[in-house]
Formats: structure tokens, C-alpha cells, sequence
């Protein structure tokens, strides 16, 4: 607690210290202002970093298609010359079409053939791309068929068919059968196609996935089935060394069938590919089919030790086979025409230190655009608060400069309208000291000067003099009471009794009241309202007690010989002007619903009030005469309490001049409904 209290003084002293920046606005500003900055420079890193490797994702994706066709070109190059003899033209225009380098050496990197020509071609980079070899193809950079299938479990690309290509002759026979089966097939109603296999085979193929519906044609497709003379001794020489192989291994010798399989052949198997009239996809007319090899070891699932060492070598030996028939093994190489092989985001520490640089950067504009601004920001809060401080402090008020019409600049102004406000209040609450004082000072001096007189037996205590004491008691009970009303009536305790009251009634209580005042002072009181008067609801005392200071103040300031009127009239909420009754009122008066607004109005024919100090008439202790003689101006509380006693009613009170020809006061009330009609009366005192 004790802590407590301390910090609670240290705040309110007028020594009072700055606030640390982590808990004032400027802190607070460049906290949020830094954090802010922060963020985004972490998003625009992850954003940049994030478009970089998709951009380079995608460049690497589009070159390794690229690769990948160019690698597939040169693997059916190779696959179908015994050479690499006059590949040089088909590395050019790879390279043309891609827009790459494109070389091929010997496994000695012997160059072959290369695209970048001349003594400024770069060197080769120290590892390939990959190994050109129809005989053991690289399953990752290897093209898939237009049928969708790649190379054979023994990765021996299916364009290297060797010693089982067919001859022109054999080729143009088969076809020609090929075609006569197409066209009796179509005649059943079975569509179908020729496709061509890499080594000159023709097969038909059923388009739909039922192919068995050829089996119940006449179409007999077994012609295309049976292998030519070419086909068969390769077959043989290609069974006489896989049984070599298996000798050397103690084994015993296999018979393979057309489609390089053993055991039972399968039915209408041809070498070209297992099942003749297995369903296929029918490409569209302008995607031709790839070639497909026609020896591919397309082996059953491996159950034993004796077929895996078959498929081991039937493979050594269709290697062995096609070694004669396929170019040798080439390294290849791919890369961009600079000598760059790969595409890649190298953040090395000097891209880092960029980077890092490139964010303090930002974050130190930031920090010096957060201060300026801060800066500029509590500046004026920081006037403000010292004005506030040293107006707590009770020194003299000032304002603040205003800068802008900004929110800070809009609370500078409130902050000077409120300081101007609270000036005036303080030399109000002066001037009220001042004039309380003085006003009791009059009568107290008086009863002390008679009792001061009685007591050195100056004055005799005769009903004359207690008469004159009861007098100066009775001013000095008003001002108490005025007094009194009006700190009710600021404080908002003032009580009312509101009942219905007939106002040309209360009007003639009035002015009976003040009829001997106004006599001995030559002044004609008269009255002008309907009969029965406008009805409202009002506390009657209070009601009179306004009005009759109206007239007292009226007949205080009328000269000998003028003339006062308590006037009331109805005047309606959407009335241009009031309407009085008066004598020979033709037509009855029915307000509006609601009971529109009682207007009472006194009105004298006095000196008027200048048009400089009509603003200030219902001020506490104004008087229109500067000697502040309560004789002659009265205690200049009067017009103050009638416009508490108005506004506690929920009206307005005010005032209009002429300077020479006499004032009026106006009482506007709100009304009862159902006023009765006026018979119009004008009553004189």
C-alpha cells in the first residue's frame, strides 16, 4: 500500500516524471509500428522465397521434360545404328529445339558429337547427365511408349529389336493380311486397327475392352500369328545362348516360346508382344503409336530358383544378342549454353547478408518514420498535458497551440474552449464572493450601526428603530433565501408541487401583490389574458414568485406615469406568431394536441436595457445600475432565480429591449391539454 500511494504522488506531483517508453504512446506506437514491419518483411521473404522455388520448380520440371525427350530421341538413335556415326545432325537440332547444349562422348568422354561448336564452348561439367544405352536404360529419364508402356523388367529399351526386324518383303506381306483382317472385323461390326511394332510387325488391335469378340468371327487372325523365317532363327539362336548360359550354371536347357517365355506357349503369342488381342486404347488419328521392340522378356511372376536363373539368362543373352546390332554405350550431357547444367537457388551467406541487409533496412525506415510520426503525435499531448497540470495546479489557464484539424488538433481546441469555460466560471465564482460579501455587508452594517448608536445612547430604542432593524433584518432573510434558491436549483434539489393552475388567475394574484409598490411609484399594473386563462401545469408558488420579480424588477425600472402588462397568450407548436385574446375575439381559441406553449409576458414601459447588457440580464448580481444600490437595483439575484425557476418548470425565459421605450420579459411554459375556449378580458389595477 505504502508503495502504492508513492507511485500515486509521484504521478500527481508537479515534479512528475516521464513515463518509460514501454508503457507511454510513443513506445507503444513504435512497438506495434516495428512489429508491423517485422511481419511484412517476413511475408515478403516468404512470398519471395516461395514464388522463387515454384519458379524454379517449374524451370526444373520443364527441363527434365526436356531432358527426358532429348534423352529418348538419342536412346532410339541408338537402339536402332549398330553406331553413333552421323548422329551429330540429330544432336544439333535437339539442342535447337530445346535451346540447350547437347553433347555425347565415348565412356572415355572421347567426344561423339557436340552443339556448342568452337574454341569458346565451356567444358564439359565432371559428371554426365546420363548414360546413352539401349541395353540398360535409365528407368527415371526413360520416355514411356504412345501405349503407355516403358521397358522391360530386363531395361532393355523395346526399340532394339535386332535380329527380329522384319524384312520389306515380310513387312508388306504381313501388313497387306493385317489389313484384310481390319476389314472383315469391320464387316462383323468389330472395330478395330493395324499397329505397326518396332520390328516391322503388324498386329491387330480391337478398339473396346472386350477383344474375345473377334474369337467368334470367321476373321481367323492366326495368320498374323505365326512367325517368319527371319524371326524364327533368331528365336533359336537367341534359345542357343541362354541354354549356354544355363549350362555353365549346371542347369538344364529351356525351349522359349515366341514371346520369350518357357514352359506352355501361350495361345496366339507372337514375339512382337504377349497377347495379340489384348485390349488397347485406340490413339487418336494424329498421335501414331510408337514402335514397340519385338523381343521383350515379359516374364511370369518368379517362383523358384530354376526361373529366376532363366530370366537371368535369357537376358545376359538377348544383351549379348543385340550388343552387335545397337550402338555402344555414350555419355550424355545436357546443360544451358553457358556451361550451367541445372538451374538452382544457391542463399549463399552473401544472398543472406543481402537479405539481412535489405530487412534492416526496412525496419530502421520504418523506426524513423514511427518516431517522426510518434514524435509529431505526442507532442501536442504532451502540451496538453502540462496545461492540464498546471490547471490542477491552480495557475492561471492557457491554451494550447492548435496545430491541425485532426483528432489531436479538434481535442486542442475542446481543450481551450473548456479552459476559456472554466475562466469564465472562476471569475463568475469571484465576482458571486465578491458580491455575496457585499451585499451582506449593506444590511449588516446597518443593524450594526443602530445597535452600536443604542448601546453609546446615541439612538432610542423606539418602534422607529426597531422598525428600521426589522427592515434590514427582512433585506438580509431575502438575499439568504434568493441565495438559497438558487444553489437548490444548482444543485438540482430545487422541489416543486406542480398542479393545475389557471394563469390569468396567478397573473392577478401578481399584481394585486405589487399594486401599493406600484401605486406609490405612479405605475400602472395591468393584466391581459383569457377568461378562463390558459391551463398548465406548474408548481403556483415557485410560478408567482418568478413572475412577481418580473413585476417588481418592471415597476423598479418603469418611470412615474408608465405602465406594466402581464400578458398570456397560447401560442401553438407550429404557430408563425402568438395569438392573444383580447376584446372582441371573434373566434374561440382550441390548441393543438399537445396544449401548444404558455407564453407570459412582462412588459414595461421603462428606460430598457442597453443592447450591450441585454446578454447579461438574468447573470447573478447584474444590475442595469452600476452603483450596485440594493435600494435602486435590488440584490441582482431576481432574473437569475426566475430562469431556475423557468427551466425547472422544462421552460425558457427571455428578454427583449428597447433602449428608451421599456423591456420585455417573456416566460414560455409548456401547456396543459385541453385548455377551454377564451372569452377575451383585459383587467386594469
Amino acid at each position: 500500500m505504502g508503495r502504492a500511494r508513492g507511485r500515486g504522488a509521484r504521478r500527481e506531483g508537479p515534479g512528475r516524471a516521464r513515463l518509460p517508453l514501454r508503457r507511454s504512446l510513443l513506445g507503444r506506437l513504435l512497438a506495434v509500428s516495428a512489429l508491423v514491419a517485422a511481419c511484412s518483411v517476413a511475408a515478403t521473404a516468404w512470398i519471395a522465397v516461395q514464388t522463387t522455388s515454384g519458379a524454379i520448380r517449374q524451370e526444373q520440371g520443364q527441363n527434365l521434360t526436356a531432358d527426358a525427350r532429348i534423352y529418348d530421341t538419342l536412346l532410339e538413335y541408338a537402339a536402332r545404328n549398330p553406331t553413333w556415326d552421323g548422329v551429330g545432325a540429330t544432336v544439333r537440332k535437339l539442342a535447337r529445339e530445346s535451346g540447350r547444349r547437347v553433347a555425347l562422348t565415348t565412356q572415355g568422354r572421347q567426344p561423339l558429337a557436340d552443339s556448342a561448336t568452337g574454341e569458346s564452348a565451356p567444358p564439359l561439367p565432371p559428371q554426365a547427365s546420363a548414360v546413352v544405352d539401349p541395353l540398360s536404360v535409365d528407368t527415371v529419364l526413360a520416355a514411356r511408349g504412345a501405349d503407355g508402356q516403358g521397358t522391360g523388367a530386363d531395361r532393355i529399351d523395346p526399340r532394339a529389336v535386332g535380329p527380329f526386324r522384319l524384312s520389306s518383303a515380310d513387312s508388306r506381306a504381313l501388313r497387306r493380311t493385317a489389313d484384310d483382317k481390319v476389314a472383315c472385323l469391320n464387316r462383323a461390326g468389330i472395330a478395330s486397327d493395324v499397329v505397326v511394332g518396332a520390328s516391322g510387325r503388324p498386329r491387330v488391335q480391337i478398339v473396346g475392352n472386350d477383344p474375345e469378340r473377334a474369337l467368334g468371327t470367321r476373321c481367323d487372325l492366326a495368320a498374323l500369328d505365326a512367325p517368319t523365317r527371319s524371326e524364327r532363327e533368331a528365336l533359336d539362336a537367341l534359345t542357343e545362348l541362354a541354354d549356354a548360359c544355363l549350362k555353365r550354371q549346371g542347369r538344364e536347357g529351356v525351349r522359349l516360346n515366341n514371346d520369350l517365355s518357357w514352359g506352355d506357349p501361350a495361345p496366339g503369342a507372337v514375339p512382337d508382344e504377349p497377347g495379340a488381342l489384348a485390349p488397347r486404347p485406340v490413339p487418336a488419328p494424329r498421335d501414331a503409336p510408337a514402335e514397340r521392340a519385338a523381343p521383350s522378356v515379359e516374364m511370369p511372376e518368379m517362383t523358384g530358383e530354376r526361373d529366376r536363373a532363366i530370366a537371368s539368362c535369357v537376358g545376359t543373352a538377348r544383351s549379348e544378342q543385340l550388343s552387335s546390332y545397337v550402338a555402344s554405350p555414350a555419355l550424355l550431357f545436357i546443360g544451358d549454353e553457358g556451361g550451367a547444367t541445372l538451374p538452382g537457388f544457391d542463399l549463399s551467406p552473401a544472398n543472406t547478408a543481402r537479405i539481412a541487409g535489405a530487412a534492416a533496412l526496412v525496419l530502421a525506415l520504418t523506426v524513423g518514420a514511427s518516431v517522426f510520426a510518434g514524435a509529431r503525435l505526442v507532442r501536442p499531448l504532451h502540451a496538453l498535458t502540462g496545461a492540464a497540470q498546471r490547471m490542477r495546479d491552480g495557475e492561471q489557464p492557457a491554451s494550447v497551440p492548435v496545430s491541425g484539424d485532426d483528432e489531436v488538433g479538434r481535442l486542442a481546441a475542446a481543450f481551450n474552449d473548456m479552459s476559456a469555460h472554466r475562466a469564465r466560471l472562476e471569475e463568475q465564482r469571484k465576482a458571486m464572493v465578491s458580491d455575496v460579501a457585499h451585499e451582506l455587508r449593506t444590511p449588516l452594517s446597518n443593524i450594526r450601526g443602530w445597535l452600536e448608536a443604542a448601546q453609546d445612547g446615541l439612538a432610542d430604542p423606539d418602534p422607529a428603530f426597531v422598525s428600521s432593524l426589522l427592515e434590514e433584518a427582512v433585506l438580509l432573510q431575502h438575499i439568504i433565501d434568493d441565495l438559497q434558491d438558487l444553489a437548490a436549483a444548482d444543485a438540482g434539489a430545487l422541489r416543486l408541487h406542480p398542479e393545475p393552475v389557471d394563469v390569468r388567475e396567478l397573473l392577478g394574484q401578481v399584481a394585486a401583490a405589487h399594486q401599493a409598490r406600484a401605486e406609490n411609484a405612479g405605475v400602472t399594473l395591468a393584466v391581459t389574458a383569457p377568461a378562463p386563462g390558459p391551463a398548465l401545469s406548474a408548481d403556483p408558488v415557485r410560478l408567482r414568485q418568478a413572475v412577481g420579480n418580473l413585476v417588481s424588477n418592471a415597476v423598479r425600472h418603469t418611470p412615474e406615469g408608465g405602465r406594466v402588462t402581464l400578458r398570456a397568450f397560447v401560442a401553438g407548436p407550429d404557430a408563425s406568431g402568438p395569438f392573444v385574446a383580447g376584446p372582441g375575439a371573434s373566434e374561440p381559441y382550441a390548441p393543438e394536441e399537445g396544449g401548444g406553449t404558455v407564453v407570459i409576458e412582462v412588459t414595461d414601459t421603462g428606460s430598457g436595457i442597453p443592447a450591450d447588457d441585454l446578454p447579461r440580464v438574468f447573470d447573478r448580481f447584474w444590475r442595469a445600475e452600476k452603483s450596485r444600490s440594493r435600494r435602486t437595483g435590488g440584490s441582482g439575484l431576481g432574473l437569475a432565480i426566475v430562469r431556475k425557476l423557468v427551466e425547472a418548470h422544462g421552460g425558457t425565459a427571455e428578454a427583449t429591449s428597447t433602449e428608451g421605450e421599456g423591456s420585455t420579459f417573456a416566460l414560455r411554459l409548456p401547456g396543459a391539454r385541453g385548455c377551454p375556449a377564451p372569452d377575451g378580458m383585459t383587467t386594469a389595477f
